[in-house]
């Protein structure tokens, strides 16, 4: 009998060493380039060159006064609160009302239902107007139509319209941005992070502005790992804009990735990307997030850990630069495209999960991008 106790003793502590070892091996980071880690992972591509160094020569933001301002903002469905798209634009208006002396009073924010009738963005963009708001900002590129329409009746209001243009119109300014290039980067950091190399996107609703999305994030996973399996899902088809706002479908588009394998999920799905961090805690697999940086998000706080970056897309400093160029009768100094070159994209790294060495990788590809050696599409 006691021969037996101590055999298993014995086995005990060789299954404790197993797991131990196992868990470390679970733990390990991300992998080296050309190999994988001990817990499988990607093989991938050689690491890019590190980017050159630069020396900064922005001057001091100068001191404009936005006082005599009166700011309005229609928001896009999901408002503010949405953890994402919506939330960046508020936060452009936020550091416009703190930096440029904006009094509250004078600033009036409308949020878009879902699915709502076109003259609802009619109604609501005149009554900004109406009221003496200017500049009014437009946050989606669903306003669009509305602001071909109603920019012409106010003339001397300077409109500002998110993700869209509108031909024609003067008073009209688009503030685009180059998603592809942002979601290249989380292509590769997906890479880099995943276990299995087999990661998901999945889109709010299947349109041209999300694909761009889709197609920057999926060549960036490929460049970065060559043989790595990528899931794909959108929650709405182009028309149906709840896409966006209905977390459940997230969560529900993300297990069944999460159940073919995938174990980094990058979306770009608005609200509704609260679902899809809830089934990455749920199986405790990882996510990367979009528009804001996520990981600090109040409305998403109790999925954070899940979180190893975000794709910014930097709405807020988009919103606040058309701003204070208003201020300043400036609008000639704003880029065409917020990419890259311009930080009007790139990644979060709170959370402490993007180390030195994955952020070297970034900076090179980065580097390659904004000199033009990749092009990145900006179509699936």
């Amino acid at each position: 009998m006691r021969r037996r106790m101590r055999g298993l003793a014995v086995g005990a502590i060789a299954l404790t060493s197993v797991l131990s070892m196992a868990a470390c091996a679970k733990d390990t980071g991300p992998t080296s380039p050309g190999s994988t880690n001990t817990a499988g992972g990607c093989k991938l591509a050689d690491k890019p060159a590190a980017a050159a160094a630069t020396s900064s020569t922005t001057a001091s933001d100068e001191k404009v006064d936005g006082s005599a301002l009166k700011v309005g903002l229609a928001y896009d469905i999901g408002g503010r609160g949405d953890a994402s798209f919506n939330d960046s634009a508020a936060a452009g208006l936020d550091k416009a009302k703190s930096d440029l002396g904006i009094k509250p009073e004078n600033l009036k924010e409308l949020t878009a239902a879902p699915n709502e009738p076109e003259d609802a963005k009619l109604t609501r963009l005149r009554q900004l107007a109406g009221e003496g708001f200017n500049p009014i900002i437009g946050v989606g590129f669903a306003y669009a139509e509305s602001l071909a329409v109603v920019a012409p009746e106010f003339p001397n209001v300077k409109f500002a319209i998110v993700d869209g243009a509108v031909e024609g119109a003067a008073n009209v300014t688009p503030l685009v941005f180059a998603e592809e290039q942002g979601s290249f980067l989380a292509g590769v950091i997906a890479a880099y992070q995943s276990k299995a190399c087999h990661v998901g996107f999945v889109g709010g609703v299947e349109i041209p502005l999300i694909q761009k999305f889709d197609a920057g994030f999926a060549q960036g996973a490929k460049t970065a790992a060559p043989d790595i399996k990528i899931e794909k899902k959108y929650l709405t088809p182009a028309g149906d804009f709840t896409g966006f706002q209905d977390p459940t479908k997230g969560q529900e588009a993300a297990t069944g990735q999460i159940e073919s394998g995938a174990d980094v999920l990058y979306h770009a799905a608005g609200a509704s990307g609260k679902g899809v961090f809830s089934a990455a805690k749920t199986a405790g697999v990882k996510a990367i997030g979009v528009d804001s940086d996520q990981y600090l998000q109040k409305t998403v706080e109790e999925s954070k850990d899940v979180i190893v970056s975000s794709m910014l897309k930097r709405v807020d400093v988009a919103v606040y630069d058309f701003v204070k160029a208003v201020a300043k009768n400036d609008l000639a100094s704003l880029p065409k495209v917020f990419d890259l070159s311009v930080d009007g994209v790139g990644y979060a790294t709170s959370g402490g999960k993007i180390d030195d060495s994955l952020k070297s990788v970034l900076e090179g590809y980065k580097a390659q991008i904004i000199e033009g050696k990749i092009k990145v599409t900006d179509k699936p």
